[in-house]
């Protein structure tokens, strides 16, 4: 068990208990062990089990729990907490912007019991007449359980991504096996999968069906499979398995077919042929040869979602997507200045050593209480250091930033003389969330227009499977940014992935640039560039039209001209 998932397990560990109206103290000291465990920079898992107790904010009776989630996965108390607790109301904990208390109320209260009774009782309206609520907040309760309920059986593409590793690195032990890949939503790299779907050709379908029951994890259901297809588990993966099977020779058919989107699949082509009647039409030797045959360029499976790459592989257009080695700089990062892991020089030499050529730091602005943001006195101190660690690691350069808050009537967080001190400032709203479309895009319009904002930060402020964004029109706000030079923000957290990828595309017709941000609070969180990129690159993002592809020298002077 990882760090991240015993914190998990602690987090909620003090939800139930505030739901169950245990100890104030108790409860905080869970959440100060789930906290002091985030911000470990080595594994609980590689410790020796001794060493648990020593660390400080883990008394005895916490380590007790951590040495039980290591051995087994749980501990005592939770297990009893569970028991007393319905799955449906452990559930509930998932409804973004209501707490264990309010959830105690619904389900004590109101005798919610499950995510659907509680839709029903808004639907009724009996929430509002509960303590603590009213008609608006029930209708935020309704709106937030739906989204809740239809992100069921979905996790982000960050999180499946290993067991896909794991897998087709099993598939490539089985000599039966003679092709393999993922395919749909897994190859195209959709933000959330539903369901782990593989493709693989064999010449003994039954042979490789008993191969693949005997790799270890796997779990076939036979009411689900067919005689071409093995449904099932993979454990501890949470989200299923479908296996498609298909002959040697039919296989890059199959994974064309399989792959695109219906949209892209059955975009018509010239006469009344469409990329799925070509597939069928003979046996092909690779991807490539399907696409030729259909008078398309040959794309990448990202691309293949039915939105404009059709028409300009019809024209030979498609773009040179922007891959990894395309980036030279990381921007939006946060350190210990705010609500970091890491110091600057931490954060600053590890983005050295992972080889890129420059750092924009961006921790929160004074607004941001809660995340200890950066009074103008402490802003003078971080660009102090800045600068004597600029000396020093030279040629490699840390950009002065600010993540400052849009507030409610869209303006920045800070005087203007102390904005025009940055070299460059991520805008973004983190408070006041619940906005109807024309609150939200009128807040995004006026910091755009303020000549101070390089980059819109996560543009909609959504976590993906947890929070829907707030509405916005993002044709006014992308042709805002045009208008105004203003930079947007691809935050690479698999968590926000925000802008959407499905407007990138737009974005890049109107000649705005993206910058491809990982939000990093700690050095780890550099990684999260990766998943940036894939979303980048679903919506045709070239390396021309990417901020940080910039070299130093040309982003410097591109700085330079903005605070000119």
């Amino acid at each position: 068990m990882t760090n991240a998932e015993i914190k998990s397990k602690l987090k909620l560990a003090s939800k139930l208990m505030e739901l169950h109206g245990d100890n104030p103290f108790k409860i905080r000291g869970y959440q100060t062990a789930a906290d002091t465990i985030n911000g470990l920079d080595v594994e609980m898992n590689s410790m020796p089990l001794a060493d648990i107790p020593n660390i400080e904010g883990i008394g005895k009776g916490m380590a007790s729990n951590i040495t039980q989630l290591l051995e087994r996965g749980s501990f005592d108390s939770m297990d009893q907490l569970l028991t007393d607790t319905p799955e449906g109301v452990v559930e509930m904990f998932k409804i973004s912007g209501f707490g264990p208390k309010k959830i105690g109320v619904l389900w004590k209260e109101g005798g919610a019991e499950s995510m659907d009774e509680l839709l029903q009782l808004c639907q009724q309206g009996k929430v509002a007449k509960l303590k603590g609520f009213a008609e608006k907040s029930q209708e935020t309760l309704m709106n937030a359980v739906q989204f809740a309920i239809s992100c069921r059986g979905f996790e982000r593409y960050a999180n499946v991504e290993p067991f896909m590793t794991l897998i087709l690195s099993d598939f490539e032990k089985h000599p039966s096996i003679t092709l393999f890949s993922e395919t749909g939503d897994l190859r195209r790299r959709m933000e959330v999968i539903g369901c782990l779907e593989f493709l693989v050709a064999s010449d003994d379908f039954e042979a490789t069906r008993q191969s693949i029951n005997g790799i270890e994890s796997f779990e076939e259901k036979e009411k689900l499979s067919g005689p071409m297809t093995w449904c099932g588990l993979y454990h501890p993966c949470v989200i299923p398995i479908k296996i498609r099977f298909c002959s040697t020779d039919q296989f890059y058919n199959t994974l064309v077919e399989t792959t695109a989107n219906p949209k892209h699949l059955n975009a018509p082509l010239e006469g009344d042929k469409s990329l799925k009647t070509v597939v069928r039409e003979k046996a092909y030797a690779s991807e490539e040869a399907v696409y030729e045959a259909a008078g398309l360029s040959p794309m990448v499976p990202e691309l293949r979602e039915g939105e404009f790459e059709i028409e300009l592989a019809k024209q030979n257009k498609l773009p040179k997507l922007v891959e990894m080695q395309d980036l030279k700089g990381i921007l939006h990062n946060h350190s210990t200045y705010s609500d970091g892991k890491h110091t600057l020089r931490q954060m600053a030499e590890h983005c050295r050593d992972l080889g890129y050529a420059y750092l924009g730091i961006s921790d929160h602005s004074q607004t941001a209480v809660y995340a200890n943001g950066l009074q103008d006195f402490r802003v003078k101190e971080q660009q102090e250091e800045i600068n004597k660690l600029n000396e020093e690691l030279a040629p490699f350069k840390i950009f002065s930033g600010i993540e400052s808050d849009i507030l409610a009537d869209g303006s920045l967080d800070y005087p203007d003389d102390v904005l025009a001190s940055f070299d460059f400032i991520v805008a973004s709203v983190h408070s006041g969330l619940t906005m109807d479309i024309t609150k939200a895009t009128n807040r995004l319009l006026t910091a755009i227009n303020n000549p101070h904002t390089t980059i819109l930060g996560h543009m909609t402020g959504r976590l993906i499977l947890e929070r829907e964004g707030y509405p916005v029109d993002h044709k006014a706000v992308i042709d805002a940014c045009a208008e105004m030079g203003v930079v947007i923000e691809i935050n690479a957290s698999p968590y926000r992935l925000d802008i959407d990828w499905r407007w990138v595309h737009y974005a890049i017709e109107k000649g705005v640039m993206l910058s491809i941000n990982p939000d990093a609070h700690k050095m780890e969180g550099y990684k999260d560039m990766y998943y940036g990129l894939l979303a980048g690159r679903k919506g045709g993002l070239t390396k021309e039209m990417c901020l940080n592809a910039m070299s130093l020298d040309e982003i410097s002077k591109y700085f330079e001209g903005r605070r000119k």
